[in-house]
């Protein structure tokens, strides 16, 4: 058997080989909170903290297709979730705007709805056996059936697997937003309990994504609010004087404070 580098797999592994080159030339801030922009410096601490986990996650897996099973280099890869830890690290520099926050909410459902896609898939192969499980119910219900060959009865046909990646993420994303059409199902008892455990994860996920993106579109539109501080009607000169009558005012209450306690 044959295996081919997908174009996907060069653009990822171009991608994070570029991120190292970069990675060797960007400044960075030390415990001091100075910033370092020596390259010597930088090569160094690099090399000391991220290069290895890079480097382990740029190799290109997809080579080894030609030696090893292709199950097996897709188990293999997953330790490009490493770099999860490398964004991690980086989180609180995103959080300061509110626009990276909901990037992030958003980027980190898509992740989740993804991984549980693929484990509905991989859970519908391992059904297969089963004439009512999800997968042999979609070649069914589009006319691109599963056929058993060989001795070992081997499942073949079926659809492809860009139509099986779309179907899977579909119901994985109506699950975790529950709403749940019903036109894909599960049916078989394994089927049923990831069914289970997902809307479990769902109803998390929903309470705390959407919930904070309310949260954060609120304080974004809150200076739309009808409601205004009697501050706001006052003339800009006006309002710049009473601050500061204010803050005069506030010092001079903490000096007395401060000479009550000399006292």
């Amino acid at each position: 058997m044959t295996y081919s580098i997908s174009a996907w797999g060069i653009v990822v592994e171009s991608l994070f080989i570029t991120d190292i080159i970069f990675s060797f030339r960007t400044a960075f801030i030390d415990k001091s909170g100075q910033v370092i922009a020596d390259g010597r410096q930088i090569c160094i601490c690099y090399l000391k903290t991220w290069f290895t986990v890079d480097l382990i996650t740029s190799l290109p897996f997809d080579l080894l297709t030609f030696t090893l099973d292709v199950k097996l280099v897709q188990m293999i890869k997953a330790v490009r979730l490493l770099r999860l830890l490398k964004l991690g690290q980086k989180m609180d520099r995103y959080t300061q705007y509110t626009s990276g926050v909901l990037i992030l909410l958003m980027s980190v459902f898509l992740v989740v709805a993804h991984w549980m896609s693929c484990i509905w898939y991989v859970i519908g192969q391992m059904e297969m056996n089963w004439d009512v499980g999800w997968l042999r119910r979609l070649g069914n219900d589009i006319n691109m059936p599963y056929h058993a060959v060989g001795a070992v009865n081997a499942p073949s046909g079926g659809p492809p697997i860009h139509s099986v990646y779309i179907t899977s993420l579909y119901f994985t994303l109506t699950s975790l937003t529950r709403v749940g059409f019903g036109n894909v199902s599960p049916n078989t008892d394994a089927e049923k309990i990831f069914c289970i455990c997902i809307m479990v994860l769902g109803a998390l996920m929903y309470a705390v994504v959407f919930g904070s993106v309310t949260t954060i579109l609120q304080g974004m539109y809150s200076h739309l609010s009808p409601r205004r501080t009697r501050t706001d009607d006052l003339p800009a000169s006006l309002r710049q004087k009473l601050l500061e009558h204010i803050q005069i005012t506030i010092n001079n209450c903490l000096d007395i404070i401060e000479d009550q306690k000399k006292d």
